[in-house]
């Protein structure tokens, strides 16, 4: 929904844009699945809490640093992630002229002098959680060249994931397309010709502190320690409710078999 006064503002703050993203979401999708909701970035941590929190999943922060242009230091050319995969703007790495070398040795001392640092200060220096086998849902605050989902969904893969989707409540159409053809689904309420940048599109645009997010991050990792009686009870009761739905379905189904063998 777009604001009357600037046709180009499509959220009034950061919870308004997450609300917007929820409701794009198709629950079911995920109902009775492992699904793990991932940032993929500092921004997208408070967009990831509010969808696992709507989902009853598990959260986790996926850490990425970009490599930059040699003779732009405000271009970023590829990304790094914490499990050492590496992805790279093809288009410009050619235009400008820059080795694939130069990116590898970047991306490298990237990763030690940076990546590393994030994982200690966001996880206490702990792996993400297991992958193996589970939906993940990687979540961003925006997608505009699409290197930072492109190496996130790199390195989920690596992990074994079973399906995987994306969700961001804005993102440059022209990504759109290629982030379909590499993943299950990308769920956005907002699809921008000619992106500008991510607080054009925001009323009120709040960048969260490094205090915030650890406070949600370390959130999970208290619940998983010691788990909320509420979230169990809210799991029993859909459990539950699942269950009695299918003995119900299943006991009309056979009272039908019944029927139909009566008339025959």
């Amino acid at each position: 929904m777009q604001s009357n006064s600037d046709p180009n503002t499509y959220f009034e703050n950061r919870d308004d844009a997450a609300k917007q993203l929820i409701s794009t979401l198709p629950n079911e999708l995920f109902r009775d699945k492992e699904a793990v909701i991932i940032a993929v970035s500092e921004g997208g941590v408070y967009f990831a809490d509010k969808i696992a929190k709507a989902m009853h999943s598990s959260m986790d922060i996926l850490l990425t640093e970009a490599i930059l242009a040699p003779n732009n230091p405000d271009l970023a050319i590829a990304m790094v992630s914490e499990t050492e995969e590496v992805v790279m703007h093809k288009a410009l790495i050619d235009s400008f002229g820059i080795s694939e070398d130069y990116v590898y040795g970047e991306s490298q001392r990237k990763y030690d002098e940076d990546v590393l640092t994030y994982v200690y200060k966001y996880r206490k220096g702990k792996d993400m959680l297991p992958l193996h086998g589970k939906y993940v849902v990687l979540v961003d605050e925006c997608v505009e060249t699409g290197l930072t989902m492109m190496v996130a969904l790199k390195s989920v893969i690596a992990r074994g994931v079973k399906d995987i989707y994306i969700a961001t409540p804005i993102l440059d159409k022209s990504v759109y397309d290629n982030l379909l053809h590499v993943c299950d689904g990308v769920f956005c309420p907002h699809k921008i010709d000619d992106y500008i940048s991510i607080e054009y599109y925001y009323k009120n645009f709040d960048v969260l502190s490094f205090e915030e997010i650890s406070e949600i991050i370390d959130s999970y990792e208290r619940r998983k320690k010691s788990r909320d009686p509420e979230m169990d009870n809210h799991y029993s009761q859909e459990r539950r409710q699942e269950e009695e739905k299918k003995e119900n379905r299943e006991t009309m189904q056979k009272g039908n078999e019944i029927v139909c063998k009566n008339k025959l």
